[in-house]
């Protein structure tokens, strides 16, 4: 039987003179044939096949998040790639991602042309991140009752190790003006561990953890340290299963962007800022008075610049 591009030239050898010209491929024809001709394995037809069914978001994941989302291994990725001709995954990737953008928003003509759609499909992305984190958040009782732990354990420990600290000092940095006693952790083995051991001693509950891509190991060690002090764990991640989640009381899931070089994470901001309203609430009569005292000393000193 003749390949799809063979059935198009017998089509355009038969009807030579016909005014309208051939249609051009979509961008999943484009992909699978990519694939035609090549003997692959279940695994690597499981690999073809979720890049035609998921081509914009597949074409700019690493291939740590590829396997991880086919639920494959990292070198059932590669023997992939290399099984096309390609001489490992990058160069897959640089190959399908024209035709990923070609799918969002038309074929590019052009390098600034591409570079423009790649952010435009990175906002598309983290907007697809929002819709997925808003019907998530239908039902607010989750967050809700997590606030209400967080608020009452004193002292509240926020961790954060490597690539996740700045969200968790973003965390700290406003709980601060809300709770009487916030504790941060961004250094991993016997740091964390003493300072999760002295906020359990001192009458904290919780802590809140932050776990974005790549997931480190000392992270993991962290949380396994504070469930052994006694300490309970919010967790804040991507992950929807795996040791850390297995790890956690609970796990707040919030999808990351990584259509870029670096990850974005606007949907796991909007679950700290949820979860930080929520810890607003659950204790309205102590946010108002930290919320007025910290106000009257910020003006006071002058802390701001007058908008």
């Amino acid at each position: 039987m003749p390949s799809g591009q063979q059935a198009r030239a017998q089509a355009a050898a038969i009807t030579p003179g016909r005014q309208s010209p051939e249609p051009e491929p979509t961008p999943a024809e484009r992909v699978r044939a990519l694939f035609t001709g090549h003997r692959l394995s279940p695994g690597q037809r499981r690999i073809a096949q979720y890049l035609v069914d998921h081509l914009t978001e597949a074409a700019f994941l690493s291939i740590t998040d590829l396997a991880e989302r086919v639920g494959v291994s990292q070198p059932s990725v590669t023997r992939f790639a290399t099984s096309l001709g390609y001489s490992g995954f990058p160069a897959l990737r640089e190959a399908l991602q024209p035709i990923a953008l070609s799918a969002v928003a038309g074929t590019p003509d052009s390098r600034e042309e591409i570079r423009g759609n790649e952010l435009q499909a990175a906002i598309d992305a983290e907007i697809e991140n929002l819709e997925s984190l808003r019907r998530v958040l239908a039902d607010p009782g989750q967050v809700l009752e997590v606030g209400r732990q967080l608020a009452q354990s004193v002292p509240l420990t926020v961790l954060g190790l490597r690539i996740s600290v700045s969200l968790a000092e973003y965390f700290a940095y406003a709980a601060r003006r809300i709770h009487p006693d916030v504790r941060l952790v961004t250094r991993g083995g016997s740091v964390a561990y003493d300072t999760l051991l002295q906020a359990r001693e001192a009458g904290g509950s919780w802590v809140l953890a932050f776990a974005m891509p790549r997931h480190a190991n000392e992270t993991l060690a962290a949380v396994r340290a504070a469930r052994r002090t006694g300490l309970r764990v919010v967790l804040i991640t991507d992950l929807t299963m795996g040791p850390l989640v297995e790890e956690a009381d609970v796990a707040l899931t919030a999808p990351t962007g990584s259509r870029l070089v670096f990850d974005s994470y606007a949907a796991p901001g909007v679950m700290s800022a949820a979860l930080l309203q929520a810890i607003a609430d659950a204790e309205p009569e102590r946010t108002q008075a930290r919320l007025e005292g910290y106000e009257q000393v910020a003006t006071e000193h002058d802390f701001f610049v007058d908008d």
